[in-house]
């Protein structure tokens, strides 16, 4: 076994793998950017170098200077995580030219499953089936075009150096097919530095399986059974789970045969994932699977395998990576209860899960409930630069409903404030009748998007508890003085306060009345309310109301207040009480940038007529592709940015002519 390792990596990855290093005795070394000098997996490893800054280029993707600090720090071997330079075979020349080992599989397995045209042919060749489609050189666009039309509407263009979704775009009619060709290519060249694609036909319902593999050095391989990743937005993964729901025995066999048989093909050793997109229209059967992709690589939802097969996927890597055979032979692997994992993002779904950024003020993740894989704590930045990734919150029960049922508990007890997430998508996903009864596929949660995303009204009980926040009636009393319980109380009448909230957009005057000993009435929409506080531990308020106890948490993040309650999160806006009302009255004339990110692409100058909804920038922001549209119809007048030029979230990017003037 090695005695230090170097983890070329950021994040929840890196703790991860340093997790298993300190379990065996191994001493990690961490590498950082600027940008995370002050990171979770800085303070975690043993020794930290810094290698750049802040941008990928300039850092976790400078072989170099990695190689350097390996040599530096005397670490034998580097774990390279997942994403940055895991699947590159260069890096892994680079490394054994150095007499440092890479734990992963060699470069040419790596090369041999890069390029998903390559990978397809050789998977054919194998016996392995595969989707039908153009797999091929040829990249001229009329060329491909006429390809699309012979494979047949709706067709998936896919960069073939891709992967989580980027440079993969569907295409439902020939019309449409050179536009969405470029912006594939385009996607493609800036993440992966490659900008050719293949085409496949469209699976109209089709669920994706993966295969989990092992080999070692001494022809072995192994899988380690499948995961269900169906559901997905964006062709990214949301939630993953192991087994697969419904998954016949005969088709499983049938599955875990092709992905070793698949891993076998390139000599494969470490971990690896074999991806499958399963056509179910008629059900699961062992006749309707297809290679789709090889990650030669650990995955971000390996989790859910080891908690399902009681195996440290990350100790067989480094096991095997030192020379050892696999840990454990086929038939001594087996099922055990069900396991789920939901990926906590940074996003905003209802704004179409764009990245947000922004200071973890308030962060509670369930770990007493779930295994919690995060990178984060509580005052970490949310940056620009990277993955937006929060947390991996991941349960295991004895049945699925039993998991099920802890994930959704998990999600609801999970709290963060100062940087707007997907918690409520993802336990949204959680009480979905479909995803409930195993009905999955990868169209699920674009079909239901609308109820998914749908923020439900806040009750009343926590708007109360917001306005009492706001007034600073909530703070526990300093000193053994008995008046500092009396908080908002006047000796000849009960005192009577307003606090100005903004909910929704809307802005409300809640007016509340202290009647002593921590007791309040709150003026609702409903009518007046008393409420009691009986206990304040620090965010957490237990309160009192017509004899219903109940507690909810309240959390001041700079910015405003969210509150948490019922399994939701609340934000609600401390607006000035003499700002003007107006203040949203220009929006609709200006184009701003919802988030920090690049101009890709300019389809706009001044003088311009649009309408409504016409496309009018390529903004690029962590390798995806968000097209910024008019909103509404009339002329430019003026473009405020320029090709090429970083923006940063709130940028007004273009104004458009008053009515009069563009009449005029």
């Amino acid at each position: 076994m090695f005695k230090k390792i170097l983890i070329a990596n950021r994040g929840e990855i890196a703790c991860r793998v340093m997790e298993t290093a300190r379990k065996l005795g191994v001493k990690t070394v961490a590498v950082y950017s600027d940008a995370d000098a002050n990171a979770k997996h800085v303070a975690m490893a043993d020794e930290a170098y810094r290698i750049g800054p802040a941008p990928v280029s300039d850092s976790y993707l400078q072989i170099a200077k990695i190689i350097e600090v390996c040599k530096q720090s005397g670490a034998e071997a580097v774990h390279p995580g997942y994403g940055f330079l895991s699947e590159n075979p260069d890096f892994v020349d680079a490394l054994d030219a150095a007499g440092i080992t890479f734990i992963g599989p060699s470069a040419d397995a790596i090369r041999a499953m890069g390029l998903k045209d390559a990978a397809k042919a050789l998977m054919e060749k194998a016996g392995v089936p595969v989707v039908p489609g153009y797999h091929r050189e040829t990249q001229d666009p009329g060329f491909l075009q006429i390809q699309a039309g012979k494979i047949g509407y709706p067709v998936l263009i896919k960069a073939r150096a891709g992967g989580g979704g980027k440079g993969m775009r569907k295409v439902e009619r020939a019309e449409d097919f050179i536009s969405a060709l470029k912006s594939a290519q385009r996607e493609g060249e800036a993440s992966f530095g490659d900008g050719r694609v293949l085409i496949e036909k469209y699976v109209a319902k089709p669920r994706h399986i993966e295969i989990q593999v092992f080999g070692d050095n001494h022809g072995n391989a192994v899988h380690l059974f499948e995961r269900d990743c169906s559901l997905q937005r964006r062709h990214q993964k949301v939630i993953e789970e192991a087994p697969a729901p419904d998954m016949p025995e005969e088709m499983r066999t049938a599955m875990g045969e092709a992905a070793v048989k698949a891993a076998k093909a390139i000599n494969y050793s470490g971990a690896g994932t074999i991806e499958f997109i399963v056509d179910v229209s008629e059900g699961l059967r062992a006749d309707r699977f297809y290679f789709m992709e090889m990650n030669t690589r650990l995955q971000v939802e390996h989790p859910v395998t080891e908690l399902i097969t009681g195996q440290d996927l990350v100790e067989w890597q480094l096991r095997v990576a030192s020379g050892e055979p696999l840990p454990k032979a086929q038939e001594e692997l087996s099922i055990n209860g069900w396991a789920f994992e939901a990926r906590l993002y940074a996003e905003d779904a209802p704004k179409g899960f764009l990245p947000a950024i922004g200071t973890l003020e308030h962060l509670v993740l369930p770990e007493t409930q779930a295994r919690v894989d995060s990178g984060v704590r509580a005052g970490d930045e949310i940056s620009p630069f990277y993955d937006p990734m929060i947390a991996k919150v991941i349960v295991h029960g004895p049945s699925r409903d039993a998991a099920l049922g802890k994930l959704l508990a998990s999600l609801e007890a999970t709290e963060v404030a100062g940087c707007v997430t997907n918690a409520g998508f993802l336990a949204a996903l959680c009480r979905h009748e479909g995803f409930a009864n195993g009905d999955v596929d990868t169209g699920l949660i674009d079909r239901d998007l609308e109820s998914l995303i749908a923020e439900p009204e806040m009750p009343e009980d926590a708007i109360a508890l917001a306005a009492l926040t706001a007034l600073g009636l909530t703070r526990p009393a300093e000193g053994n003085d008995p008046f500092d319980t009396l908080a908002g109380w006047r000796i000849w009448s009960a005192s009577r306060q307003f606090a100005l909230l903004e909910i929704a957009s809307e802005r409300r005057d809640v007016e509340v009345h202290a009647q002593g000993q921590n007791k309040f009435t709150v003026h609702l929409e409903s009518g007046p309310k008393d409420f009691t506080l009986v206990e304040v531990d620090g965010s957490t308020i237990t309160y009192d109301s017509n004899g219903h106890r109940a507690s909810g948490s309240v959390v001041h993040d700079g910015k405003g207040l969210t509150v948490f309650m019922s399994g939701h999160a609340f934000t609600v806006g401390l607006p000035d009480a003499l700002s003007s009302d107006e203040e949203a009255a220009g929006a609709g004339d200006q184009l701003i940038a919802p988030m920090p990110g690049l101009v890709k692409m300019l389809n706009a100058k001044a003088g311009d007529a649009v309408t409504k909804d016409q496309p009018l920038i390529i903004l690029e922001a962590m390798k995806m592709e968000h097209t910024l549209k008019a909103p509404r119809d009339g002329v430019i007048g003026e473009v405020m940015v320029n090709e090429g030029e970083q923006v940063t979230d709130g940028t007004i990017l273009l104004v458009l002519a008053e009515e009069a003037d563009a009449a005029a």
